[in-house]
């Protein structure tokens, strides 16, 4: 009987991190709607005088594949020249990532703002702290009230900053998350990672209609400046943190999926785990530092949406899987039942093993490229766990490479 039950409540809490709260999170939204009053959700029409001005910060660290492309993006971006000031900072970088800036950065200092030119400005130093360490050296330059971050290897549509801006005319937003856009290949990571963010952006639409995104992604993201405090110096994930501490001061974190941020995917599934297994750590280190927002009492319906859509994928999942497993080998011997849910598991699983053996051969079959990619992301947990803990997973970490 006690078997029974572990089984079925571990059982279930899997079932719910992944796919329950997806469920319950959109009855949620639908009984919300039917009780609010209408709205107009048209976007609103500005004028380019009343739009805010913006620094648009881009950290890169030895970016020189991508900082071109990067640059040309960003200046073709549809906002008023003279009203958004782009910053590049590229503390640590040894390869020519600041020199192919200083370029655009002398072009744009000779065009003056009434003849179309964007100021570029660039920020460097020699030694490498961690992103977190660069974005805090230079926020004290901004001096514009809404500042948008996103990652150097992305693409942004046109009207990125325009759709994102938007939403700041209501005083409790304090935070806008873009969404990011992974390109779908034939290889697994491709596939998985692509599938991942996929129904990720589902959950953060429905998240955002009922109260509030739970953390934004770094490709793209933006803050009130006046809401910027510098996160501890070892954060491994410091846009997560960054918007969660804003939504932990009361306001909202909303979600803008017509301001997306376009990225290759991982090169390959080693390239993709190095990048779970960090995200992992940082996301165990979220959880004992945002611990204050586990109190119901205190944020409400965030505390929620926090351990529903984060805390449980992090902590609950992969210890789960396990046992869940485990004690389904001894319930077989109960019931047919048992024995159905024990075959399906290990098909399961074999499924994910075929995914790791045909991604080293290269074989392209995606019916086994998201259990793969499942089975890989509550692995990554255990590697992340052991490294936060060892203290190896330092905020100085290795990229990894994208296809």
């Amino acid at each position: 009987m006690a078997m029974t039950i572990v089984f079925w409540i571990l059982l279930f809490g899997v079932f719910y991190s992944y796919f329950g709260y997806g469920i319950l999170l959109l009855f949620c939204v639908r009984i919300k709607r039917l009780f609010a009053e209408k709205k107009n959700t048209a976007f609103p029409t500005f004028d380019d005088a009343s739009l805010p001005s913006v620094t648009f910060f881009v950290a890169a660290y030895n970016e020189e594949r991508w900082i071109d492309d990067k640059i040309k993006n960003s200046l073709a971006l549809n906002y008023p020249k003279d009203k958004i000031h782009f910053f590049f900072v590229t503390d640590g970088s040894t390869d020519a990532t600041p020199d192919r800036i200083r370029v655009y950065q002398k072009t744009s200092n000779s065009q003056p703002h009434t003849e179309g030119g964007a100021k570029i400005e660039l920020f460097h130093q020699p030694q490498r702290l961690g992103k977190i360490a660069a974005v805090e050296r230079v926020m004290p330059y901004v001096k514009t009230p809404i500042v948008i971050y996103s990652d150097a290897n992305t693409d942004l549509n046109p009207d990125a900053i325009r759709n994102i801006v938007r939403h700041y005319n209501d005083a409790s937003v304090g935070a806008v998350a873009g969404e990011k856009r992974v390109q779908m290949s034939g290889e697994a990571s491709g596939a998985g990672e692509g599938f991942y963010w996929k129904y990720e952006s589902l959950l953060k639409k429905w998240d955002s209609e009922l109260y509030s995104v739970v953390g934004a992604a770094g490709e793209l993201f933006s803050l009130r400046t006046e809401l910027f405090f510098p996160v501890e110096k070892d954060t491994l994930i410091e846009d997560f943190v960054m918007t969660l501490r804003v939504a932990q001061k009361g306001y909202r974190v909303v979600y803008e999926p017509e301001a997306y941020a376009v990225e290759g995917h991982s090169a390959d599934v080693k390239e993709e785990l190095k990048r779970k297994i960090r995200i992992s750590a940082g996301g165990l280190q979220a959880i004992w530092r945002l611990r204050d927002l586990l109190n119901p009492f205190k944020h409400g319906i965030l505390t929620f949406q926090y351990l529903s859509h984060r805390v449980l994928r992090w902590t609950l999942s992969p210890i789960a899987l396990p046992i869940i497993f485990i004690v389904n080998i001894f319930l077989a011997q109960e019931s047919g039942l048992y024995q159905a849910l024990l075959i399906c598991q290990i098909f399961f699983y074999a499924m994910s093993l075929l995914g790791w053996v045909f991604e080293q051969y290269k074989v392209k079959v995606k019916l086994f490229y998201v259990p793969y990619y499942f089975s890989m992301m509550n692995y990554a947990v255990y590697r992340g766990f052991f490294r936060l803990i060892s203290g190896r997973q330092s905020v100085v970490w290795e990229k990894s490479k994208r296809a």
